[in-house]
């Protein structure tokens, strides 16, 4: 993780790949700080790309790859579809740009990982974006977890219904990826917890799965080498009727429980509501982040070390899927 680079000079430059509801609200937050200025935008369409590069006051750029060699730049912010982000992340490093990519930084860990020593060579920030765990529910999770004593099974399950299912990007396999790769902040919010994992167990199904498919299923088991057995669980499409957003993890001495924005710490018949804080603002609570550390080198929430590492599991997860063996992380190795 780069630790101390040169700091540009102020107003920080920035360009935008993308123009999806998350590059709406790093574009606000951009402007909504005096250190950073909005400078280019490249999105899928050249007619969305100029409104959207209008209502923020900057130019618009027929392509990423234009867009990375762009001589005014400082930083290059990453917001498109999954499959991309590696290619343009590596482009932009080359470029001498430091990088904010959304997660996952790439959808293969080795790429991830040479992404990273590139970053250090070119001593630029190479920042992998996981807004969740600035949120409520994670941080309330975190500091709970001591009242529960030895945790030894969490259980984490997002089921998103959706009727019909959009024949959009975030549904098609090569676009989007292996689903808990392409989600992988599922997996990265237990690392971030609970550390090492030793072996990964996993099964998926797909549901009119031509292009795009209508709907998704993974179930993983994470046995961590604290001896903690997790699952985890993302669905998403068609064949769902209920939304579910539920976190819990039991300890020796109780239980959390997160269902939605509300927490309950349980022990016995006593339920102890816990305080969830809200999930707005976030994006901008990132991107100030990002611009203090290229200020003032003030250390960043998350490393691009640690998303790596949660990609890492979610391939192993893939490949449990596919060959319907536990994968051993210890060893890399599949076992019967």
């Amino acid at each position: 993780m780069v630790t101390h680079i040169n700091t540009p000079s102020l107003p920080i430059k920035a360009g935008l790949v993308g123009t999806g509801f998350a590059a709406k609200l790093r574009a606000e937050a951009l402007q909504a700080d005096e250190r950073s200025h909005l400078v280019a935008v490249s999105g899928y369409t050249l007619e969305k790309t100029q409104e959207f590069a209008r209502n923020h006051q900057a130019s618009a750029v027929e392509s990423w790859q234009e867009l990375v060699e762009h001589p005014d730049l400082d930083l290059v912010i990453i917001g498109t579809i999954n499959r991309d982000h590696g290619a343009i992340a590596r482009a932009a490093l080359e470029a001498q740009k430091h990088v904010v990519v959304e997660y996952p930084l790439s959808l293969d860990p080795k790429d991830a990982e040479s992404l990273i020593a590139l970053a250090q060579a070119k001593d630029k920030l190479l920042h992998v974006e996981h807004i969740e765990l600035l949120g409520g529910l994670h941080q309330a999770l975190r500091q709970s977890l001591p009242k529960i004593g030895n945790a030894f099974y969490a259980r984490y399950v997002t089921i998103t219904p959706q009727h019909p299912a959009p024949k959009r990007w975030t549904y098609h396999p090569e676009l989007f990826g292996f689903p808990l790769s392409g989600a992988v902040s599922r997996i990265h919010r237990l690392t971030d917890l609970f550390g090492e994992v030793a072996s990964v167990s996993c099964q998926s199904r797909f549901w009119d799965a031509s292009e795009y498919y209508t709907a998704c299923l993974c179930t993983a088991q994470l046995r961590f080498a604290n001896g903690l057995i997790a699952e985890v669980t993302y669905g998403k499409g068609e064949a769902f009727w209920q939304p579910l957003r539920n976190f819990e993890v039991h300890g020796e001495q109780g239980t959390l429980l997160f269902e939605g924005d509300e927490g309950t710490l349980i022990r016995g018949e006593e339920r102890i509501p816990i305080e969830v804080g809200g999930r707005r603002g976030l994006f901008r609570k990132d991107t100030g982040m990002v611009l203090d550390f290229l200020v003032e080198g003030t250390p960043l929430y998350v490393s691009s070390e640690a998303s790596c590492y949660a990609l890492k599991v979610a391939d192993a997860a893939r490949q449990s899927a596919e060959i319907g063996k536990t994968i051993s992380l210890l060893s890399m190795n599949a076992t019967d």
